[in-house]
């Protein structure tokens, strides 16, 4: 009895704390919005400009959007636009929107797992080493030495490279490594370059470093944790690791593959790079559909290589990770429920494990919402734009999945344009983890069953 006390006394603090408030997900985005406002604050003070004077107002809003929904698309250059303390405030936000990401989808994913169950031994496993309900303090404190970690292992390599092969002196090296590892981790793309890292496409200390910081924070806490303490028992794995992994190897295998044959023998991409280096760029290309980086130029790509980088961008990374989109689990989930479907039986399975009717909903919800939400988006800015379908198709994706990458027509976009931008990334870092945790946790059963109607389909 006292066991059973002592195991729930967690999850009812939790409960607790998310009941004295309306629903949960108003502190989601109740927190980015008033983050937003005070980066937005911050950055139109003279002193976060390089030049006398300060910045207009929506190039401060865009910037502090896009920076606290870890997105990375900009209007003006970041390195000649803003001063230091400029800089600093950017990175200081896109690790706010990092974390706090991270933090909350953890979060939920606990508060939730009583009724969807299917995170409940994952996030068990991996904090507590116990089928009870992992201590909180815990989580955020892992998820934070976690953050940290990662960012100064990759800011080590960074700087070291900076100093020894760029001769930047020290101090302006670990600069430099710093902002680019946290931008890395946290998905952000900010880049103190004008190409973003397009010189450095034949340095695969750089190129690598970054590629792998992206991977391990679009991965997800839960995710990196579970293959920390089970990763040479994959059987022992979570339904989450599994569709995580294994959809995160075959885009990333099918991503770079299609690159390589696409742009191949591209003069304005790829074709000037050694064999290796080509092999390389695609890979980065393909990581990047999260991280925002480049080290081509976007706006030469094949069309094709954009349609796949759309499709790429759209998908997104893990579950609680500082990627945006629809995320690989939501793909992987749909993929499973077709396959289901078209062999004729009633319950999906993944793994030994039976997915509750509720998460299926969930993953059809979040990617009707984002088709919607590109879809509208798209359109307005086909309007309001001289641009084609295919570039602002493109920049619509990248901001709803916060990704960042872009064709360089951000800077180009009418204000109107500019602000259907700002709506798409804050829409589309809230959105599908408030649409997630507001469907999970307004679930409750009927007392009553209609009569059955069944309808034509397809």
């Amino acid at each position: 009895m006292n066991a059973r006390r002592r195991r729930s006394g967690p999850a009812l603090g939790f409960t607790g704390f998310f009941g004295r408030l309306h629903h949960p997900a108003q502190v989601v985005v109740g927190a980015f919005a008033l983050t937003i406002l005070i980066g937005t604050l911050l950055l139109k003070t003279p002193m976060a400009t390089s030049t006398p004077g300060s910045a207009d107002w929506l190039t401060a809003l865009f910037t502090a959007t896009s920076a606290v929904c870890v997105t990375g698309l900009v209007i003006v250059d970041t390195a000649s636009t803003w001063s230091v303390f400029g800089e600093v405030v950017i990175a200081l936000l896109f690790q706010a929107g990092g974390l706090g990401i991270m933090t909350l989808g953890t979060l939920f994913a606990l508060l939730v797992s009583g009724r969807l169950g299917l995170r409940a031994r994952l996030l068990a496993q991996a904090e507590s080493k116990a089928l009870g309900t992992p201590n909180l303090r815990h989580v955020v404190r892992n998820i934070v030495l976690f953050t940290l970690l990662c960012e100064a292992a990759a800011a080590i390599v960074l700087s070291i490279r900076f100093a020894t092969t760029y001769d930047h002196d020290l101090g302006h090296a670990v600069y430099l490594g710093v902002f680019h590892a946290m931008s890395a981790f946290n998905n952000a793309g900010f880049a103190l370059w004008p190409d973003s890292l397009v010189r450095f496409a034949a340095d695969p200390w750089i190129c690598l470093t970054i590629a792998l910081t992206v991977l391990v924070g679009a991965l997800g806490f839960p995710v990196v944790f579970e293959l920390w303490r089970q990763g040479r028992h994959p059987r022992r794995w979570s339904v989450l690791t599994r569709i995580t992994i294994g959809v995160t190897a075959v885009l990333l295998v099918a991503g770079t593959l299609i690159f390589l044959v696409t742009e191949w023998r591209n003069p304005r991409t790829m074709g000037p790079l050694a064999d290796g280096d080509k092999l390389m760029a695609s890979f980065f290309l393909t990581v990047m559909r999260t991280g925002g980086f480049n080290t081509v130029e976007l706006s030469e790509l094949d069309p094709s290589s954009w349609l796949v980088s759309d499709l790429l961008m759209f998908i997104g990374g893990g579950s609680a990770s500082t990627a945006g989109g629809i995320k690989v689990t939501a793909l992987g989930l749909l993929i499973f429920m077709v396959w289901t479907e078209m062999r004729g039986y009633a319950d999906v399975n993944i793994g030994r494990r039976q997915i509750p009717s509720t998460a299926q909903r969930q993953a059809i919800a979040i990617a009707l919402l984002g088709v919607s939400l590109v879809a509208i988006c798209t359109y307005l800015l086909v309007v309001i734009s001289p641009h084609t379908l295919d570039q602002v198709l493109f920049e619509a994706i990248s901001a709803f999945g916060t990704v960042g990458m872009s064709l360089g027509i951000t800077a180009g976009l009418p204000e109107a344009g500019q602000v259907v931008l700002i709506m798409l990334m804050f829409t589309g870092r809230t959105g599908p983890l408030t649409l997630a945790s507001a469907l999970a946790l307004s679930e409750r059963d009927r007392r009553y069953e209609l009569p059955k109607e069944y309808l034509i389909v397809g």
